[in-house]
Parts: structure tokens; C-alpha cells; sequence
């Protein structure tokens, strides 16, 4: 996430929005993020809907709680799924520099029009 975070400019500029999603309460969530420095979006999921909806439920995955399974997406104007990293991992995460490369696979650039939705 943080690797993110310092690759968020760049992403950015490609017309992508970075968006995180965590079972956290908000105020949870917002201490993390006032902690961490980010700057990107976290939406607090705690029913779990979008989560349970992305077949990315870690049951019992952290501490015996239900966790989020660690995931990165790229989702087109479209809907479309791009790209998807999944892991069972909970420490393991995409990189923003491969971020920045399948965005260069995609070919999607700083100044495409079309925009891309990173979700987590």
C-alpha cells in the first residue's frame, strides 16, 4: 500500500483512481490512513458485500477475523476486469511499479482519455 501511495502521482496522471477497501470500520480505516500518510481512497466495508461480491473473503484470515483477501484490480470505463492480482498472503501485495508496467501493457498512458479504476 505504501509502494502505492508513492506511485500515486504517476497513476494518477494516467487517469486511474486508486481506491482501497477494507473490512475496517471507518474510524479505523481513517486512523490508518492519518497514520500511514495516504492520500488515495478507502472505503470501509464492513458487511463485507463487495468483498463477498469479488469472491475475496479471507475467513478466520487474520488473528481468527475475517479479513479481506489481499487484491488488486484494474477495472475499465466498462466495468471490465483488465487486470487482477490476487494472493492468499495478507503481506503480499502489488507494487505501484507493476502497477505502472500493466498499465504500460494496457497501454494506458498519461495522456489517455480513458480512464481505469484501481480497486483493492
Amino acid at each position: 500500500m505504501r509502494s502505492i501511495q508513492q506511485k500515486n502521482a504517476e497513476i494518477t496522471e494516467r487517469g486511474v483512481r486508486v481506491v482501497a477497501i477494507s473490512v475496517d470500520p471507518v474510524e479505523t480505516t481513517r486512523a490508518h490512513i492519518e497514520k500511514q500518510g495516504f492520500t488515495y481512497t478507502f472505503l470501509s466495508d464492513v458487511p463485507m458485500e463487495v468483498i463477498k461480491k469479488y469472491d475475496l473473503l479471507h475467513a478466520a484470515g487474520f488473528k481468527g477475523n475475517d479479513i479481506a483477501r489481499p487484491a488488486e484490480f484494474l477495472v475499465d470505463p466498462t466495468g471490465k476486469v483488465r487486470w487482477a492480482n490476487l494472493t492468499e498472503n495478507y503481506r503480499v501485495r502489488a507494487k505501484g511499479e507493476e502497477i505502472l508496467k500493466v498499465l504500460d501493457e494496457l497501454g494506458v498512458k498519461a495522456s489517455a482519455d480513458e480512464t481505469v479504476t484501481v480497486e483493492r
